[in-house]
């Protein structure tokens, strides 16, 4: 499927829940939120016909998200069945890694491709704090897991952030060394919780460039550019969603937990897909792929225009 702007759709990702384990400050009130019922959201057997209907036209690769998508009782079943669907190329996950080290393996067996892990600090204590309570080392023994089990290209995700991790941007990047991973640093967005936040926090990715002058440029991957340190197994992603917009370059559109399709992370823009089925269900997913928008409007002085908070649309 085409755009109006004439960019191939090609990527959705699902949102499986917006329940999480985590309270990171960014992302989430310190006490929570009321999450969704059991009846509130997609059951596998609907996501399943939205992403086979979805490959139908042209979707090639499926990211799962959440909230934190391994909370959800089953979600290597889900995986399984996401998997036989003849036109699919690549079904990814993206996880804070803390409950990953005993379902690494059944994941990778179940067919999922590769990993992105969000870590955003190395340091424990910080991590405590950031994440409201989290432990460094759940996440840590998880991207071991993922190693051992098999897993190939996984994918730190570093949110950047003034004042907080700014400084480990050296020490992040030499995880790339003797590690074939990517490590990416992606810039904070104002974004619910995040959308009120001092100007200072939201960094640009030139700032890992003045930390890490040595960065060779390779290729620009999606959304993101790579590099490498020099001898260095693994690479660099900056994603910039605000210092270089990438809107002309997006494939993707997103499912929320609940059945919404955005054809755009920063728009208010939702098409219902729930109850849909055959005909009328291909005809939403194409209407809401016609309508996605040409760019969104977030800079450093306009937060998002999406009405949903991170962890209920997905990573």
């Amino acid at each position: 499927m085409v755009d109006a702007f004439g960019r191939e759709i090609t990527y959705l990702r699902i949102s499986v829940t917006d329940r999480c384990n985590y309270r990171c400050r960014y992302c989430m009130e310190e006490g929570g939120v009321v999450p969704y019922t059991h009846a509130d959201i997609l059951s596998f057997e609907e996501i399943a016909e939205i992403a086979e209907s979805a490959a139908a036209l042209g979707i090639r690769k499926i990211r799962l998200t959440g909230g934190e998508p391994l909370v959800r009782r089953g979600v290597v079943d889900l995986c399984k069945m996401l998997r036989s669907i003849p036109d699919l190329s690549e079904l990814t996950m993206t996880t804070n890694g803390s409950l990953l080290a005993p379902l690494a393996k059944p994941l990778r067996e179940a067919g999922v491709d590769r990993l992105n892990i969000s870590l955003d600090t190395l340091d424990p204590e910080k991590f405590h704090s950031m994440t409201r309570g989290g432990s460094l080392s759940d996440v840590l023994n998880g991207l071991d897991a993922a190693e051992a089990a098999g897993f190939l290209g996984t994918k730190l995700n570093v949110v950047l952030i003034g004042g907080f991790n700014d400084e480990e941007i050296p020490t992040f990047a030499a995880l790339t060394k003797e590690r074939v991973i990517c490590v990416r640093f992606i810039e904070l967005m104002p974004i619910g919780c995040a959308a009120g936040w001092n100007s200072k926090t939201f960094l640009s990715s030139e700032a890992v460039k003045r930390a890490l002058p040595e960065l060779e440029f390779l290729e620009r991957d999606g959304v993101s550019e790579r590099y490498r340190l020099p001898g260095s197994l693994g690479t660099i992603g900056l994603i910039s969603p605000i210092h270089a917009k990438f809107c002309s370059r997006c494939d993707r559109i997103r499912l929320t937990s609940d059945g919404q399709l955005k054809p755009c992370l920063h728009s208010a823009m939702e098409y219902p897909l729930r109850g849909l089925h055959g005909d009328a269900l291909m005809e939403a997913l194409q209407q809401a792929i016609w309508a996605k928008p040409k760019e969104h409007h977030m800079d450093t002085t306009h937060s998002s225009d999406t009405m949903r908070r991170m962890f209920e649309i997905g990573g």
